[in-house]
């Protein structure tokens, strides 16, 4: 297990505990991919997987002692563009006498023990050497210099193999980097679904499917962030392939940025399917002796489907993504009081709702926007990071010890990235912000975006958030992003590196985090981009939870939470019960309900306490406590979709623990149907032989039983109902 090299025939296979993956050096030097899929033993004969055909003088052959030969037809690790490939490239390169063909070949490999860090960017990583093998691939372009290395990780544990490349200049010349995707690899078919995650500010990560098609099929963003509108993830899904079956080749970004994801099919109905940073907008200026480091990309194979496929991603990225004090330690559950009073509170009002939530079982209160400079609305004071004396006259100091004092923690809410053109840190220095010379400044939600690609703005937002976060025991941060950019441009770049913003922005900003959080490590920090904006492996490095989106509908958060657990694990999601009407879509939901859905992620509240009825009092003392009773579950176990909201009116989804002797299971029912069909739904993960007794019964059930005959359909009275149900092994 691990890499296999045969140096005759030059194959390389990289073996993880279910899935393997070959490539091979053909016609000298040409990366050539053979297969992907499900583990297959040793390297003999895997040549033959290799099939070369000529195709005529429209697809031309670069050899002329081997016409069958042709990089249009050869299916590639890493390919260029123009000198016979006129498939997607995922390189380009523009040297100094203005043309952009180069032609890498293999030159060399190294297989290390572990995995090397990716300079200034977040990536996957191992705690012990024994966990993975990294193969670096190195091709270069013989006229020019250029050189490519292309990093592969198998991870023994996981079905996974994690890419990325370098690109060095050894050359003479200057090069400008046009194009440098992250990975690229040719599937020897087109009968595939593409899976992926789309949607809009508060209705993020829904799910869209669609067959595979001749020509170019892709997702993007270019909105200086993953966004809201797209997520940097793709799935194919094989002929038959479903949620517990088949093949499903997943691949995810780890970046926060512009980025673009697809799928190509050639005239020969062959996938070319890619990922990286979005050559949209984007020019990397590489001198002699520079490199440029992609982003690393993720990619899972499973052979149990889509399910499969998530639950490889949740384990790497809870263990081996995520960091810090918090990546195996329950979360706590929370109180905002952003939707309680928006930006009017002083001190009192705030205490009486942690008073409250301590009440009822709470152990967190987070203070969200308003707290600084002269902030009452969202018109001004961003990055001014002090106290607001107005509100809080006895400064964040005496609140966070009114907060302390009822034995519950205190967090906070910023939005580092930003600034208000009304505001004391404008006014100072206006050049601080993304702009272009002579255009306007274009605002949203009243802001503008500080340029991170400056070290002094990096320095000034690392200081002033540290200060706060000094002054108080803070032990959680919300880190909120509201915009997305316009007007890219720096005022420290030079003319020919203006188009390397948005991408310097990025280093910048995961500059800042590394900073941050490595000086505040006992600190649990959750990002936030207008909820979802940002929801993504990148900030996961960083911040192991994210709020999942500003919609806290528990309706419409099925989709919502069901879309985004395709990839990122439960413990990153964070859910919150809200007011009804929603503040978001107007909808009165059952507080059961409400606390049924939230339960499926880092539990909290967000919505004014003091305002409960008793009975509301005894049922939100319930869930809290269910929550403190399941949340090992909830945040670190195997999750199942059993039913989708996106194929019918019910929604079911459940966790069991590793060792398989509990489970927890969520069933919720959008309208009510009269004189509904009787039924049974199935769960999943069970141990067959084992039996498991249910939660406040004397019923017994087999596990088999649990999971081939299933349990009863819930019958509700009204709509938007839900039901949960406890297992435990005897």
């Amino acid at each position: 297990m691990g890499i296999l090299y045969d140096e005759k025939q030059q194959i390389f296979h990289l073996q993880s505990k279910d899935t393997s993956y070959v490539f091979q050096i053909v016609n000298a030097g040409y990366p050539a991919h053979l297969y992907w899929g499900r583990r297959i033993r040793g390297l003999q004969q895997l040549d033959r997987l290799l099939e070369l055909k000529q195709r005529g003088s429209f697809s031309p052959s670069t050899d002329p002692d081997q016409l069958s030969f042709s990089l249009d037809t050869l299916p590639q690790e890493y390919p260029g563009y123009g000198n016979s490939d006129f498939r997607m490239p995922a390189y380009q390169a523009m040297l100094a006498n203005g043309t952009t063909v180069t032609d890498l070949r293999y030159e060399s490999h190294t297989i290390l023990e572990g995995k090397p860090e990716l300079a200034g960017l977040p990536s996957t990583y191992t705690e012990q050497d024994d966990e993975a093998q990294t193969l670096e691939l190195t091709l270069k372009d013989a006229l020019t210099g250029l050189t490519v290395v292309l990093t592969y990780t198998v991870f023994e544990q996981y079905d996974v193999i994690a890419r990325s490349a370098r690109v060095t200049n050894n050359g003479q010349e200057t090069l400008q980097l046009q194009r440098a995707l992250s990975m690229s690899l040719d599937l020897p078919t087109d009968r595939f679904e593409m899976l992926h995650l789309s949607g809009a500010w508060a209705r993020e990560r829904y799910v869209h499917k669609r067959r595979l098609e001749p020509g170019l099929q892709a997702i993007e963003s270019r909105r200086g962030s993953s966004s809201h509108v797209q997520n940097p993830f793709v799935a194919l899904m094989a002929e038959g392939a479903d949620e517990d079956h088949g093949d499903v080749y997943g691949i995810n970004l780890v970046y926060s940025g512009n980025f673009i994801a697809g799928v190509e099919v050639d005239q020969f109905y062959n996938s070319r399917l890619f990922m990286g940073i979005n050559p949209f907008d984007f020019n990397w200026r590489l001198e002699p002796g520079e490199d440029f480091q992609t982003p690393e990309a993720i990619l899972v194979h499973s052979s149990d489907g889509l399910g499969g496929m998530s639950r490889s991603f949740h384990d790497l990225y809870r263990s081996r993504l995520c960091r810090g004090s918090f990546r195996d330690r329950t979360r706590p559950i929370l109180v905002n009081n952003w939707e309680a009073t928006y930006f009017d509170f002083n001190a009192d009002k705030i205490e009486s709702i942690a008073k409250a939530g301590k009440e009822l079982g709470i152990e967190l209160f987070v203070l969200d926007d308003g707290w600084f400079g002269k902030r009452d609305n969202d018109t001004t004071s961003l990055g001014d990071w002090f106290v607001d004396r107005n509100k809080l006259p006895n400064g964040l100091e005496d609140l966070v010890s009114r907060v302390r004092s009822l034995d519950m923690q205190f967090g906070l809410w910023f939005e580092p990235e930003m600034v208000s053109p009304v505001s004391e840190l404008y006014k100072a220095h206006p050049d601080w912000c993304l702009h272009v010379p002579d255009r306007r400044r274009t605002q949203a939600r009243d802001q503008l975006i500080l340029d991170l690609s400056r070290q002094d703005v990096q320095d000034y937002i690392v200081g002033a958030v540290s200060d706060i976060l000094s002054s108080a025991p803070i032990t959680y941060v919300k880190w909120d992003m509201n915009r997305n950019m316009t007007e890219i441009g720096s005022a420290l770049l030079p003319p020919e590196r203006q188009r390397e913003t948005a991408h310097r922005y990025m280093l910048g900003l995961y500059s800042v985090l590394e900073r941050i959080t490595s000086a505040f490590p006992d600190i649990l920090f959750e990002s936030c981009s207008g909820g979802g904006g940002r929801f993504d492996a990148g900030m996961l490095y960083y911040m192991p939870q994210t709020w999942t989106s500003d919609n806290t509908d528990a309706i419409s958060r099925l989709k919502i939470q069901y879309g985004t657990s395709i990839v990122y694990p439960i413990s990153s999601m964070g859910a919150h019960v809200s007011a009804v009407p929603n503040h978001q879509v107007e909808r009165i939901t059952p507080l059961e309900t409400r606390g049924n859905v939230a339960l499926s992620g880092n539990f909290g509240y967000e919505l004014d306490l003091t305002k409960f009825s008793d009975e509301e009092k005894e049922t939100v003392k319930g869930q809290v406590a269910l929550y403190k009773e399941v949340r090992h579950l909830v945040q670190f176990g195997d999750f199942y979709r059993l039913l989708s909201p996106f194929e019918g009116n019910d929604t079911a989804w459940m966790f069991v623990s590793k060792d398989k002797s509990e489970a927890f299971v969520i069933y919720v029912s959008v309208l009510k149907e009269p004189y509904a069909a009787l039924g049974r739904f199935r769960l999943k993960g069970l141990d067959l032989a084992k039996d498991y007794r249910l939660e406040n019964t004397d019923a017994i059930y087999s596990g088999d039983e649990l999971m081939y005959a299933g349990i009863p359909t819930p019958q509700f009275k009204g709509d938007f109902e839900s039901k949960v149900y406890r297992f435990t092994a005897v």
